[in-house]
Protein backbone atom coordinates (compact mmCIF):
# COMPACT_ATOMS: atom_id res chain seq x y z
CA UNK A 1 0.00 0.00 0.00
CA UNK A 2 1.18 3.66 -0.82
CA UNK A 3 1.57 6.19 1.83
CA UNK A 4 -0.76 8.68 0.06
CA UNK A 5 -3.08 5.90 0.54
CA UNK A 6 -2.68 4.60 4.19
CA UNK A 7 -3.28 8.34 5.41
CA UNK A 8 -6.53 9.50 4.25
CA UNK A 9 -7.20 12.64 6.09
CA UNK A 10 -6.15 14.40 9.21
CA UNK A 11 -9.29 14.46 12.12
CA UNK A 12 -9.86 18.33 12.79
CA UNK A 13 -12.21 18.45 15.94
CA UNK A 14 -11.99 19.84 19.82
CA UNK A 15 -10.36 16.56 21.26
CA UNK A 16 -7.51 16.35 18.58
CA UNK A 17 -6.71 19.89 19.02
CA UNK A 18 -6.65 19.18 22.90
CA UNK A 19 -4.06 16.69 22.30
CA UNK A 20 -1.88 18.45 20.45
CA UNK A 21 -0.17 20.37 22.59
CA UNK A 22 0.98 16.57 24.30
CA UNK A 23 2.10 16.40 21.03
CA UNK A 24 -0.42 13.98 19.58
CA UNK A 25 -1.77 13.99 15.86
CA UNK A 26 -5.17 12.24 14.72
CA UNK A 27 -5.36 11.17 11.52
CA UNK A 28 -8.25 9.06 9.55
CA UNK A 29 -6.48 6.22 8.05
CA UNK A 30 -7.09 3.74 5.77
CA UNK A 31 -9.67 0.69 7.15
CA UNK A 32 -6.90 -1.82 6.02
CA UNK A 33 -3.32 -0.13 7.79
CA UNK A 34 -1.83 -1.40 10.47
CA UNK A 35 0.36 0.59 12.62
CA UNK A 36 3.36 0.11 11.36
CA UNK A 37 2.06 0.97 8.14
CA UNK A 38 0.47 4.14 9.39
CA UNK A 39 4.20 5.13 11.08
CA UNK A 40 5.99 4.32 8.07
CA UNK A 41 3.64 6.94 6.49
CA UNK A 42 3.96 9.71 8.76
CA UNK A 43 7.40 9.64 9.21
CA UNK A 44 7.85 9.86 5.20
CA UNK A 45 5.28 12.33 4.67
CA UNK A 46 5.84 15.09 7.49
CA UNK A 47 9.45 14.16 8.13
CA UNK A 48 9.50 13.58 11.52
CA UNK A 49 9.91 10.47 14.26
CA UNK A 50 6.75 9.36 15.76
CA UNK A 51 7.07 7.80 18.90
CA UNK A 52 3.59 5.58 19.40
CA UNK A 53 0.82 4.63 17.10
CA UNK A 54 -2.70 3.96 18.77
CA UNK A 55 -5.39 2.80 16.41
CA UNK A 56 -9.44 2.42 16.94
CA UNK A 57 -12.40 1.66 15.12
CA UNK A 58 -15.01 4.23 14.89
CA UNK A 59 -18.03 2.65 14.72
CA UNK A 60 -21.28 3.62 12.41
CA UNK A 61 -24.30 5.42 13.27
CA UNK A 62 -27.84 5.03 12.92
CA UNK A 63 -29.62 7.77 11.09
CA UNK A 64 -33.04 8.37 9.89
CA UNK A 65 -34.25 10.85 7.30
CA UNK A 66 -38.19 10.63 7.48
CA UNK A 67 -39.47 7.12 7.00
CA UNK A 68 -35.68 5.95 5.84
CA UNK A 69 -33.04 4.81 7.60
CA UNK A 70 -29.27 3.50 7.50
CA UNK A 71 -26.45 4.21 8.97
CA UNK A 72 -23.07 6.23 8.63
CA UNK A 73 -20.34 4.78 7.17
CA UNK A 74 -17.82 3.33 10.31
CA UNK A 75 -13.87 4.07 9.84
CA UNK A 76 -10.40 3.89 11.79
CA UNK A 77 -8.57 6.68 13.19
CA UNK A 78 -4.84 6.39 14.30
CA UNK A 79 -3.38 9.17 16.98
CA UNK A 80 0.06 9.35 16.45
CA UNK A 81 2.29 10.43 19.34
CA UNK A 82 5.52 12.27 17.86
CA UNK A 83 8.70 12.27 19.58
CA UNK A 84 9.68 14.90 21.97
CA UNK A 85 10.08 18.11 20.63
CA UNK A 86 8.95 17.59 17.17
CA UNK A 87 5.68 19.13 15.57
CA UNK A 88 4.07 18.88 12.44
CA UNK A 89 3.74 22.78 10.76
CA UNK A 90 0.17 21.79 8.89
CA UNK A 91 -1.62 21.38 12.41
CA UNK A 92 -0.07 24.29 13.85
CA UNK A 93 -1.00 27.01 11.56
CA UNK A 94 -4.51 25.70 11.72
CA UNK A 95 -4.48 25.40 15.84
CA UNK A 96 -2.99 29.37 16.82
CA UNK A 97 -5.73 30.80 14.59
Amino acid sequence: MDVRQVIVEPVISEKSYALMAEGRYTFRVNDRAHKTQIRAAIEEIFGVSVAEVRTSRVHSKPKRRGQHSGRTRGWKKAIVQLAPGETIELFEGAATE
